[in-house]
């Protein structure tokens, strides 16, 4: 997956702007973002503060980690079956 070039700080921060009056296509002028990079990000972090963002992007970092422990542990219970099945 692609690195955001903007931090959840920075992020927050142009939303803020937006709420506070700035039409939106000034602001996506401003950043140098698209209107649709600016709704996703709006969608994802609409109405959070920077303490809310950076939990989100530590449970989605132990997420994606727990994700890789039961992919492995799947892999592994698969090759066992098939080892101890064939006689």
């Amino acid at each position: 997956m692609r690195k955001s070039r903007f931090t959840e700080a920075q992020i927050i921060g142009m939303l803020k702007e937006q709420e506070a009056g700035l039409p939106t296509s000034e602001l996506c002028r401003k950043h140098g973002l698209s209107p649709a990079t600016f709704y996703k990000l709006k969608a994802k972090y609409g109405g959070m503060e920077l303490s809310d963002a950076k939990r989100l992007k530590q449970l989605e970092d132990e997420n994606a980690k727990l994700k890789r422990l039961l992919a492995d542990a799947m892999l592994d219970n698969v090759v066992l079956k098939d080892l101890l099945g064939k006689p």
